[in-house]
């Protein structure tokens, strides 16, 4: 039988979508009370993907990805979906009710890139309390790598770099942490 092992905390990140650069820091400031601080920021990417988002924050959209320098477990990941949509609430539109912002939570592992996401699909798993969790990229030999079911966005270089550099920071802090877990497949027990 197989020994139950301690989980390996991971990288916080939260990607933003929204039209006014100037409602990002308001979308950000609970997360980091809740989070702790911010350790990088990407640029603005125009999200133009997809018209998902237009005719509920209208056009010209942009996209922002943050990672938090305090590690989670991954098994806070519904509670913080839940958070980043109760943030979203609070920053609607008052008159349209409308939001503003988009907040999609997950994290970075040394093997994957994970999103937190309220809609069930075939490729999702069920994490609790209504949250389900999708494998978005997977790392194989010195890089992210899309699945078939990767959104079109996160297939570019442009994201796959990002989430390359916060991969490193998070193998430079489990060094630094004595948590770098052995790589090598364990043999069976």
């Amino acid at each position: 039988m197989a020994k139950i092992r301690n989980v390996t905390p991971v990288k916080l990140i939260a990607g933003m979508i929204g039209r006014d650069g100037e409602i990002f820091p308001e979308a950000l400031a609970p997360l980091e009370s809740r989070c702790g601080p911010v350790d990088f920021q990407s640029e603005f990417i125009p999200f133009d993907f997809t018209g998902y988002y237009e005719k509920e924050m209208g056009p010209s959209l942009l996209r922002r990805f943050y990672s938090f320098e305090n590690l989670i477990d991954p098994g806070d990941l519904p509670e913080l979906k839940i958070e980043t949509n109760r943030i979203e609430d609070e920053l609607c539109d008052r008159e349209t009710g409308r939001r503003r912002i988009n907040i999609d939570p997950g994290y970075v592992a040394l093997s994957k890139l994970v999103l937190a996401t309220t809609k069930e699909r075939p490729h999702r798993i069920h994490i609790g309390r209504g949250i389900y969790a999708e494998v978005t990229l997977h790392y194989q030999g010195s890089s992210f790598s899309p699945w078939d079911w990767t959104y079109p966005d996160y297939r570019t270089e442009t994201y796959i770099s990002i989430f390359n550099r916060i991969r490193d920071e998070y193998a430079s802090k489990l060094k630094e942490l004595n948590l770098l877990p052995n790589l090598r497949r364990p043999k069976e027990e």
